[in-house]
C-alpha cells in the first residue's frame, strides 16, 4: 500500500482511480497530476516505485488536499454563519443552500419523515370536557 498525503492508497486499484481516495482529488485532477509526474495511469498502485511515488507527492504540493481543504471548507461556512448570509442560516438549519426544493424533496438533508397529525373535533371536544 502505498501512502500519499497520509492516505494509504488501495493497492489493487489503477494509479487514476486509487488518486480520487484522496479528498480535494477528482478525476480532472488526476490526469493533471499523472502528466505532471510522468506516470502511466494504467499502472497499478502497486506496481509503483518510491521514485514515482515521490514524484506524485511533489506534485501534488501544488494542490489543496485533506485537511487544510476541510479545515478551509469548514471556515467559509463559519463565516457565512457569522456574518448572517442566507447560505449561513441554510447550513445552520440543516437545509439546502443552494435553491433546491424542500417540499418533495432533501431527504439526506432534513432527515427521517415525521409525521404531523391534525386532531379530530369529536377528539378535541372530549378532552376539553375531560378537564374540566
Amino acid at each position: 500500500m502505498a501512502r500519499i498525503a497520509g492516505v494509504e492508497l488501495p493497492s489493487t486499484k489503477r494509479i487514476d482511480i486509487g488518486l480520487t481516495y484522496i479528498y480535494g482529488i477528482g478525476r480532472s485532477n488526476v490526469e493533471k497530476l499523472i502528466k505532471e509526474s510522468n506516470i502511466d495511469g494504467t499502472k497499478r498502485i502497486s506496481d509503483l516505485t518510491e521514485e514515482e511515488i515521490g514524484r506524485i507527492g511533489k506534485a501534488l504540493e501544488n494542490y489543496v488536499v485533506e485537511g487544510d481543504l476541510k479545515r478551509e471548507v469548514s471556515q467559509n461556512v463559519r463565516r457565512l454563519e457569522e456574518i448572517g448570509a442566507y447560505r449561513g442560516i441554510r447550513h445552520r438549519k440543516g437545509l439546502p443552500a443552494r435553491g433546491q426544493r424542500t417540499r418533495h424533496n432533501a431527504r439526506t438533508k432534513r432527515g427521517k419523515r415525521k409525521t404531523v397529525g391534525t386532531v379530530r373535533k369529536e377528539v378535541e371536544a372530549a378532552k376539553s370536557s375531560s378537564s374540566k
